[in-house]
Formats: structure tokens, C-alpha cells, sequence
């Protein structure tokens, strides 16, 4: 396998070496900074001995040497600063996005794409515009990651173990998603009956602020390891074909009531891509959230033109 990661800042690069050290595949790392991909690439392999594996890290600033890559994982773009929200990337990371997605796709026309550029929902359509063809082959990690925060902070309010905790959140990457405490459980027990709702609503509160709580404290950047984890794991379940349940941004084509947009919904993610999308019985209340979390997309997709 060889995977090809855009982007070596810091999601980008964590995303890299975590591919590398899982022995999932090779990796082509891809930026236009002449020498940063480079010289990333190349600590990497030098850590490769200390860390026991063989896998092969390349840094370039062209798209050559990702030709025949199996999976193309897209996190090139601005990352926030304090203030600002997921949306003010809209229209120079939809340049950037397209830019890089048609020399990948030039190069490797097979290849499953993972998008990560923000804002994520809005660039999954940017980049299957350029892919064309098949949306099971163009989907985003954001579920992945939201889900990730929301088990975290249900792990530390209720002092639990972080592996017992499984957590659904759905709808747009931003401050329009829709964790559902529902489908939120600790060892197959819904969090409604282990807290009140009142703690409940806090914890949906700050899974949707999760990504500006670490802005705001980082100052100079956005998250990075949590993000690198969480499609490491969307990556995993490709290459080795795991079919795992994992909400991502898929293409709808009717699921929900919504048609031709993507948007975090709960997938089937195998060696194909995105192989099935799961539709939950989701209460009217929860229906209009997601809903109106797809419109918040589609009115910014509108916006790009």
C-alpha cells in the first residue's frame, strides 16, 4: 500500500508518522514549502529503527512520486486562528483544496480520498467535484474526531475508563453538529440514564466548541493529535479492510431525507471506501438538528458558487 498524505503541517506530518508506525503502508508526504516535507519525512525515517518498522516516508513538493497511491489523505489548508470560525476558511481553502486534489487525482485516478481540510463538509464536495465518479471514494474524518471529543468528556465527567465510552455525533464539522447522547453509551449503557441533562447538555456544548477550546488555548494554531488519531483510524479501516462503523462525511442520496451533499453520518468504512451509510431511528427533534446542520453546509457550499 501507499498512501500519500497533502499537507505537512502539523495534522499532516502526525498523520504521516502515525501511518508509518502502525506499518499501515508507505508514505509520500506532500507540501510547498520547499524543505519542510523533506526534512520531516526524513526525521521520520530516522526514528523508524527506534520504533521498529521498515516502512518507506518520502517528503516532496511535487506530485510525481505519489503516483499509484491506494489513498490520498487531504490536509493541506489555513488552520484557525482565535476568533475565527471553521467557515472563514471557506474560499482560500476551496483554492487550495482543488489545486492539490486534481494533481493527486492526475496521478492516482484509483485512489481513495480522505479529506481533512477544513471546512471539511464544504471541501468533501470542493474535492468529489474535481475526483468525480464514485462519492464512496471521497469522503471527510470529522465524526470521527467530534465523537472522539464528546467519549472523552464523558469518560472524565462520569471518571470512567475512555475505552468503555462509544459516542455518535452527526451533522456538519462545526458549531452545527449534532451529538447524540442517545446513541451515547459506557459499556452499552445510554449516558441519559448514567447523568442529568443539564451535565448532558454541557457535554454536547463543549463537543461542538471542542476545536476553538484548543485554538483559544493554543493560540498559534489549531488541534492536531486528536485529528491525526481519528483518521488514522478511518485509514486503518481501509487498508485493512475492517469494515468499521464510523461516522464520517458521506455524499447522501436520499438517507435522512437529504440528497447530493455530504455530511457526518454514520458509515460501513472498508477496503472499497465508504461501503454502506447507516440510517439511525432518530427522533423528529434530532431530524430537524441534522437537517438544519445541512443546510448550514449547503448554503456554504452555495457560496463558492
Amino acid at each position: 500500500m501507499k498512501i500519500t498524505v497533502i499537507g505537512a503541517g502539523n495534522v499532516g506530518a502526525t498523520c504521516a508518522q502515525r501511518i508509518a508506525e502502525g506499518d499501515l503502508a508507505d508514505v509520500v508526504l506532500v507540501d510547498i514549502v520547499e524543505g519542510l516535507p523533506q526534512g520531516k519525512a526524513l526525521d521520520m525515517v530516522e526514528s523508524a529503527p527506534v520504533m521498529g518498522h521498515s516502512r518507506s516516508i518520502i517528503g516532496t513538493n511535487g506530485y510525481d512520486e505519489t503516483e499509484g497511491s491506494d489513498i490520498v489523505v487531504m490536509t493541506a489548508g489555513l488552520a484557525r486562528k482565535p476568533g475565527m470560525s471553521r467557515d472563514d476558511l471557506l474560499k482560500k481553502n476551496a483554492e487550495i483544496v482543488q489545486g492539490a486534489i486534481s494533481e493527486a487525482h492526475s496521478k492516482s485516478p484509483d485512489a481513495i480520498f480522505v479529506m481533512v481540510t477544513n471546512p471539511l463538509d464544504v471541501m468533501c464536495e470542493v474535492a468529489y467535484r474535481v475526483v468525480g465518479g464514485d462519492s464512496c471514494k471521497v469522503f471527510g474524518m470529522a465524526g470521527v474526531l467530534d465523537s472522539a471529543r464528546f467519549r472523552s468528556f464523558i469518560a472524565m465527567e462520569l471518571d470512567v475508563a475512555m475505552e468503555d465510552v462509544q459516542a455518535m455525533v452527526l451533522g456538519g464539522h462545526g458549531d452545527t453538529m449534532v451529538p447524540l447522547p442517545r446513541f451515547s453509551t459506557v459499556s452499552g449503557v445510554s449516558i441519559v440514564h448514567l447523568l442529568p441533562e443539564d451535565r448532558i447538555e454541557a457535554l454536547v456544548d463543549r463537543t461542538r466548541k471542542g476545536g476553538a477550546e484548543i485554538v483559544g488555548l493554543l493560540k498559534t494554531g489549531s488541534a492536531y493529535y486528536a485529528p491525526a488519531a481519528s483518521t488514522y483510524q478511518m485509514v486503518e479501516s481501509i487498508v485493512k479492510d475492517k469494515k468499521r462503523i464510523l461516522p464520517a462525511a458521506a455524499r447522501l442520496s436520499g438517507q435522512y431525507g437529504l440528497t447530493d451533499q455530504y455530511l457526518g453520518v454514520p458509515v460501513k468504512l472498508g477496503a472499497s471506501g465508504v461501503e454502506n451509510i447507516l440510517e439511525l431511528p432518530l427522533s423528529d427533534d434530532e431530524l430537524a438538528e441534522l437537517k438544519k446542520s445541512a443546510e448550514h453546509v449547503r448554503v456554504n457550499v452555495e457560496a463558492l458558487g
